[in-house]
Formats: C-alpha cells, sequence, structure tokens
C-alpha cells in the first residue's frame, strides 16, 4: 500500500478516536442548542465535599451557570474522583482562583460565612466565585445585575444570574471546546467589600 494511502487512513483513524473521546466527555447543553455545541463543551468537575452547610447554594449557583453558558458545563465530581473546582467552606470572607480553569488543572474556592454572617446571599456567594473560577474578574463597584459587582451591590442583591457581558465572556473563554488562557490566571481573589 503506497505511503500516501497509509497516511489517509491513519489520519481517518485519529480523527475518529478523537470524535469519540469528544462525544463521550461531552455534557447536555441547554435545550436548543446543536449536537456540535453540546459536543464542543468543555466538561469541569467540581468537588464541595468539604463545603458542608453550603450545598444548596453550590447547586443553585452550578445550575445558574449551566443555564446561562453552553461552552462550558459544571458537574458534580464523583466520590473520590479529581475535580478542577475544589469547593470549602472557610470563616473568612469567600475567594476564589481566577480562571478559566482548563480540565485536568485546579482552582479553590473558598465560601466564607464571614460574608454570610454580614448578609450577603449564599447564593450569589457560590455563583460568584465559581465565576472566578470560569476566568471573569471582580467588576466592583458594580450594580446587581451584574453577578461579577459582588459585595459592592449590598447586602439586598440576590441575583445570581450573570449578566450578558459575563456569559459571553465564559463563552468565548471556552469557544471551540478549548479552555483560552488569561494572564491572570492563578491569582487569588479575595471578595471582602
Amino acid at each position: 500500500m503506497p505511503l500516501g494511502t497509509w497516511l489517509k487512513a491513519g489520519t481517518s483513524a485519529a480523527a475518529l478516536v478523537l470524535t469519540m473521546a469528544g462525544a463521550a466527555s461531552a455534557a447536555p447543553a441547554p435545550s436548543g442548542e446543536s449536537s456540535a455545541a453540546r459536543a464542543a463543551a468543555v466538561t469541569l468537575r467540581y468537588d464541595d465535599s468539604r463545603a458542608a452547610g453550603w450545598e444548596a447554594a453550590i447547586a443553585a449557583g452550578v445550575a445558574s451557570w449551566n443555564a446561562n453558558v453552553s461552552n462550558v458545563r459544571l458537574v458534580e465530581a464523583a466520590p473520590g474522583t479529581a475535580a478542577e473546582i475544589v469547593i470549602v467552606a472557610t470563616t473568612g470572607w469567600p475567594q476564589a482562583t481566577l480562571g478559566p480553569v482548563r480540565p485536568g488543572r485546579q482552582v479553590r474556592v473558598e465560601l466564607g460565612s464571614q460574608a454570610v454572617d454580614q448578609g450577603y446571599n449564599k447564593t450569589r456567594i457560590a455563583a460568584h466565585e465559581l465565576g472566578h473560577s470560569l476566568g471573569l474578574p471582580d467588576t466592583k463597584p458594580g450594580p446587581c445585575s451584574q453577578l461579577m459587582s459582588g459585595s459592592s451591590a449590598g447586602t439586598a442583591c440576590t441575583n445570581a444570574t450573570p449578566n450578558a457581558t459575563e456569559r459571553s465572556r465564559v463563552q468565548s473563554a471556552y469557544a471551540s471546546g478549548i479552555a483560552a488562557f488569561a494572564n491572570t490566571a492563578g491569582r487569588m481573589l479575595i471578595d471582602a467589600p
């Protein structure tokens, strides 16, 4: 068999393996999206096993992100498996590593009770800190309509939904199924007022 035929066969086989691997790891996308969009989604696992008392807020924050972006999906890690986003409960101020985190790498989210003690909404805190993991910096000061305005929106603010700009930035960071690299990735952001 000529070398060109071998190369074509090898390239086709490799493409098939990569396609099948991508399809196997893709998570469901919001309803109404094409199968191509679902196949391109980056799946990130989170571990909240050390975030006692925050489970409902984390679940709501994850649901908010999953409902509002399609290029990345947040899923709970199975017990004993590695996770890209490690979530822990602390007594300090909420803080998180600035992403965008990519598969196989790891960031940390600390959900601090000090903010809750001062009246801030737990679900907004969880969604906001997850936003940092997805690559969004703070936008302080800012209005309640900006999830990333964090504590600057005040304790009455309960919005846990990213606005259009925030959604767009996360979509861009995870475009084509590959997490883009931000120059600021890896910095810990502390969300004290």
